[in-house]
């Protein structure tokens, strides 16, 4: 019973914040830097477009496994291809408290065409 009423009165979770290119790439360059989570698969992580330097690869469908790996206490930016997969990451780790959370507006395709 208890349980169920903590769960009613739990802080709810913040929407995401949504990056752009420019304000991720000044953000890396800070001492602060976010931890950046690309959810896309491993395939994809390692194909053509690559992927961030630094970047952690967690795909989208292990996230609920795997979400203890991301450090409390430091902002996290989600990363796929575009930015619909990213998005869904943001609103499951929200959901399991991660407070700091953003996405990456266009995702890959915007980070590679913004050379």
């Amino acid at each position: 019973m208890f349980a169920g009423l903590s769960r009613l009165f739990r802080p709810k979770a913040r929407d995401p914040q949504w990056l752009d290119v420019a304000t991720l790439r000044r953000q890396m360059g800070e001492g602060a830097a976010p931890l950046i989570v690309d959810v896309r698969g491993a395939d994809e992580f390692d194909g053509p477009l690559g992927h961030i330097e630094g970047a952690m690869n967690i795909p989208l469908p292990e996230l609920a496994a795997r979400q203890d790996e991301i450090a409390a206490g430091r902002p996290v930016v989600c990363v796929c291809l575009t930015d619909k997969r990213s998005s869904a990451a943001a609103a499951q780790l929200a959901a399991h408290g991660v407070g700091d959370i953003a996405v990456l507006r266009g995702g890959m395709k915007a980070w590679r065409e913004a050379g």
